[in-house]
């Protein structure tokens, strides 16, 4: 995919995971659940800042360069019904959308690739719940079908999670999916290529950073926002270049 080489402002797109209330201290990955309440500021923060919360879809043409505002990417990994339960309301309080990484072979069960971790396990999403989030405005995108470590399969197994993670999405919602994550952040050059041809748009990783002007599409930086992420510290990873330092 060619470089995009308009000029824009850096624009964050923001990672989640789980809204929920946090687990028990010493839970391994504590950090990556936000509290329901603490996103519902954040949001607000958001808004009262004059930033627009966008998917992956509504957020192209400010990545493209062909609009310009003052826009914020926001994604949430895996697929948790929490997200649909505590995130979507607040999201469509504010006209803000998102897009959601779905793991199409786990809809409807629980994080079950977390267990080995000591990550206590929660609700995914079902078809019926996926389709709710949709009507709330909001998107699906993929993250491979079991949350595969892509670096340790090989080229076919890798190939069917990337493709056939969007050919199940499609099938059950009835609708395209055109955005995809990285699970763990992993993958190599020809998972790039696999991405590509499977047909998606943009591909998000856990790189840290705001996008930059030319950033390769099926490479995206994002901003992670934790459970201690305090809005000050928020508002410093939106508008200053505070992630862009944390980029390997």
């Amino acid at each position: 995919m060619p470089l995009h080489t308009h000029n824009f402002p850096p624009i964050p797109i923001l990672t989640y995971h789980q809204i929920a209330d946090a687990p028990s201290k010493g839970t391994p990955f504590r950090s990556l659940v936000v509290a329901p309440e603490d996103f519902a500021r954040q949001m607000a923060l958001l808004s009262l800042l004059g930033y627009r919360g966008l998917s992956m879809t509504n957020l192209q043409p400010y990545l493209r360069g062909e609009s310009i505002g003052k826009v914020v990417g926001i994604t949430f990994d895996d697929g948790y019904l929490n997200n649909l339960t505590h995130a979507a309301p607040v999201l469509e309080r504010h006209g803000f959308s998102a897009t959601c990484y779905v793991v199409s072979q786990l809809i409807g069960k629980s994080n079950i690739w977390d267990r080995e971790s000591g990550i206590p396990e929660a609700a995914l999403m079902t078809t019926a719940q996926l389709d709710q989030w949709m009507k709330h405005g909001q998107e699906v995108g993929a993250h491979t079908r079991s949350h595969a470590h892509l670096l340790q399969l090989d080229t076919e197994t890798a190939r069917a999670e990337i493709a056939g993670c969007k050919i199940d999405l499609e099938n059950l919602l009835g609708r395209p999916v055109r955005h995809f994550c990285y699970p763990y952040g992993e993958y190599a050059p020809e998972h790039v290529a696999m991405v590509l041809e499977a047909g998606y748009l943009t591909a998000t990783t856990t790189q840290r950073g705001r996008c930059q002007n030319q950033e390769d599409w099926m490479r995206l930086p994002r901003v992670p926002v934790a459970r201690r992420t305090t809005r000050p510290a928020l508002w410093l990873k939106l508008a200053t270049g505070y992630e862009d330092r944390r980029r390997a």
